[in-house]
């Protein structure tokens, strides 16, 4: 993607706060307004992380839980994106209570893969929390050192600039002194979210569009090169092209503030509530949604989808 920037004219007048920044300006003025966290709160999460600890390692230890003791690195790989995952829905759900809870579940995780490094005399929870303290600490030179950077956008760049010093420093491979601000991107993430942290990282240091019509126009371009692979058809290029396009539509989505993978989940579950609505209805007629025309189906899509929006709308002010 190539981004064209030109230099504002000194005539314009002071723009206006667009919703955006409005936006901004309101979460910054909540943050200022937060409550610090007491020293009396600080010491009893102290003394509950202390016990948790030790009901872990009492788990894995001899005379504990055979399944626990069982587990390995690779064996809670699945339980570790599970609990990822509930998380999600709990903060999808807005329950405080289930979000607490989930959050627990996650932080078992962290908890239980430190412990069996322990027992394999590779690290343990101290180095954990070393590590992330002090990587906190280095990519915040603005709070605990004499850095500058009064918006998010230059504490991003800054932690950007940060990383991509260190991963220099500490250069592992046949190429040294080479490194790039996407490494660190699992290529095991799921495709979604990989294209939306490659995107957000590169943007990071400047590579981006400077207005949203520039993504659309990308959209616009990436649909027809879509188009034209599909006449004739070459399967191997409408692949690469409709890649392409849906890596558009996650650099949409990121430019926009949204999260690609928060975004499609709502999706699925809109769509889910009114194809279940759909299917109610054919039970009701006694029909089987198999056997109906396409116009029928999406009669009844279309009656789901209004019962949807209806429910979906505030209530209007008497």
């Amino acid at each position: 993607m190539t981004s064209h920037r030109s230099k504002p004219s000194s005539s314009l007048k002071r723009r206006k706060p667009t919703k955006k920044s409005a936006t901004k300006s309101a979460r910054r003025q909540e943050a200022e307004s937060r409550p610090a966290i007491s020293k009396q709160l600080i010491a009893q999460i102290g003394k509950l992380f202390t016990d948790l600890v030790s009901v872990q390692a009492r788990l894995r230890a001899p005379g504990g839980c055979p399944w626990d003791r069982e587990q390995t690195h690779a064996s809670l790989r699945t339980y570790l994106i599970e609990e990822s995952y509930e998380v999600l829905d709990a903060i999808e759900s807005e329950s405080p209570e289930e979000l607490a809870e989930e959050l627990g579940d996650l932080l078992l995780q962290v908890l239980f893969h430190a412990d069996m490094a322990r027992e394999a005399d590779t690290f343990n929870l101290a180095d954990v929390i070393t590590g992330i303290r002090d990587k906190m600490i280095r990519r915040h030179p603005h709070v605990f050192g004499n850095v500058k950077a009064e918006t998010s956008g230059e504490v991003l760049r800054n932690w950007a600039q940060i990383k991509a010093k260190e991963k220099l420093e500490f250069q592992k491979g046949p190429i040294q002194g080479i490194s790039s601000v996407l490494d660190g991107v699992p290529r095991s993430l799921p495709a979604l979210l990989e294209a939306f942290q490659i995107s957000r990282r590169a943007a990071r240091v400047g590579f981006d569009w400077d207005e949203v019509s520039g993504i659309f126009e990308k959209l616009e371009e990436e649909i027809a090169e879509l188009q034209k692979a599909l006449s004739p058809l070459d399967r191997e290029s409408v692949e690469e092209e409709l890649g392409d396009l849906l890596f558009t539509v996650v650099n949409l989505s990121r430019f926009l503030g949204l999260d690609p993978e928060v975004t499609l989940k709502k999706s699925n579950k809109k769509f889910k509530q009114r194809f279940i609505d759909v299917e109610a209805e054919a039970l009701r007629r006694e029909v089987e949604l198999s056997k109906l025309s396409k116009e029928e189906l999406e009669e009844l899509w279309q009656s789901a989808k209004l019962k949807d929006q209806l429910q979906s709308a505030p209530e209007s002010k008497a």
